[in-house]
């Protein structure tokens, strides 16, 4: 007999394969499915060519004030290169804006890494950014000690200003938020009581509320001459807030745990303490990663209301801005930069929670 010689497999055709053959299978692969495809694409055309001409084409990126966008059709970005500082930093002294940079850079050193799954130091990163970062931070910001100049809470602006109220909400909500879900599904009346009390209080009353109280309200019940700062007093007001939707959110995860794992933790003679720490919360935490990243968005997304107290994040900066007469109509392009702003840190921490939630992952993903 003849003997035959296997003979190499061929490459799938180029419509089989690639963007073409991604498009037949995802976008063409029936007359619906075809039509359908082209009209998307025709209202992405008429939507995304005139927001690109918009934003890139005719749009001007250089100029000191009003006179370098007249007569143009495009996003007037030299306001925002302009009074970039002041989104920044708000009304911080200009010759102590280093103090301000450098706790930039702590942050992205710190998170930067948590993004890179081979980095091998994230774990003492991770601890030096709820420990020693927010101390460092604190007397560099503030001042008055070291030599460095005093510089009051009502100077403080900007996206420092944001990154500061969402950070320290986050730090402190997350653990809070534990306790309070122990508390409630704790076997002691008085506990259980207490923590329902409190969830539903701070539920039951909107954000705006809380901080108005906290400004307005709270000085007129402390004894005379005592005082708390006013950012102090809506960072305590936030915390509060968030914590009370944080411990809904951990109470879910807590309920989805079967009742198996409450009695292994029994039968193994661990105490109440060491079930919860080592064996229950591990798992609630890890199935509501979803909710708990949701929870950070919002607080981040919060952080503007403190414009009634007084207090001017990015876009109160932003809102302060636009008014300015030396540039004229410039308000889209400053509420375009502040959603883009903040649209990036949302993002990020979305992101991070996928990320997580993949290396987490231990076979209850359905």
């Amino acid at each position: 007999m003849r003997d035959f010689k296997a003979l190499p497999d061929l490459a799938p055709p180029l419509v089989a394969r690639g963007v073409i053959g991604w498009a037949r299978e995802n976008l063409f692969s029936t007359p619906l499915n075809s039509v359908m495809s082209l009209i998307v694409i025709y209202i992405l055309y008429l939507t995304l060519v005139p927001i690109i001409d918009w934003v890139f084409v005719s749009s001007v990126f250089l100029g000191d004030d009003k006179t370098a966008c007249e007569g143009i059709t495009g996003a007037c970005w030299a306001f925002i290169g302009n009074r970039l500082p002041i989104f920044a930093y708000g009304s911080y002294p200009a010759a102590e804006y280093w103090r301000l940079e450098t706790c930039f850079v702590l942050l992205l050193f710190s998170f930067g890494p948590q993004f890179f799954e081979k980095f091998p130091y994230k774990l003492p990163l991770g601890i030096f950014s709820l420990t020693l970062f927010p101390v460092i931070c604190y007397f560099l910001i503030a001042g008055g000690y070291f030599g460095l100049e005093h510089v009051e809470t009502e100077k403080w602006g900007g996206l420092a200003l944001t990154l500061m109220i969402a950070y320290v909400g986050i730090v402190a909500a997350l653990p809070f938020g534990v306790v309070l879900a122990l508390g409630r599904r704790s076997d002691m009346p008085v506990i259980r009581t207490f923590c329902i009390a409190f969830i539903e209080l701070w539920r039951g009353v909107p954000l705006i509320s809380v901080l108005f109280m906290s400004s307005v309200m709270l000085p007129l019940f402390l004894p005379d001459g005592m005082n708390f700062d006013k950012l102090l007093r809506a960072l305590i007001g936030i915390t509060m807030f968030q914590s009370a939707y944080m411990a809904e959110v951990i109470r879910g995860g807590l309920q989805a745990i079967p009742r198996g794992q409450y009695e292994a933790a029994k039968a193994l003679g661990l105490s109440y303490w060491k079930s919860m720490s080592l064996i229950i919360l591990p798992q609630a935490l890890k199935l509501v990663i979803p909710g708990i990243v949701n929870t950070f968005i919002a607080l981040f997304k919060d952080t503007t209301l403190v414009l009634i107290i007084g207090l001017l994040d990015i876009l109160a900066t932003v809102q302060a801005a636009i008014t300015d007469p030396a540039w004229g109509a410039v308000a889209t392009e400053g509420y375009v930069f502040a959603a883009a702003c903040f649209w990036v840190f949302c993002f990020g921490m979305s992101r991070y929670s996928i990320k997580l939630e993949q290396k987490l992952h231990t076979g209850h993903k359905r």
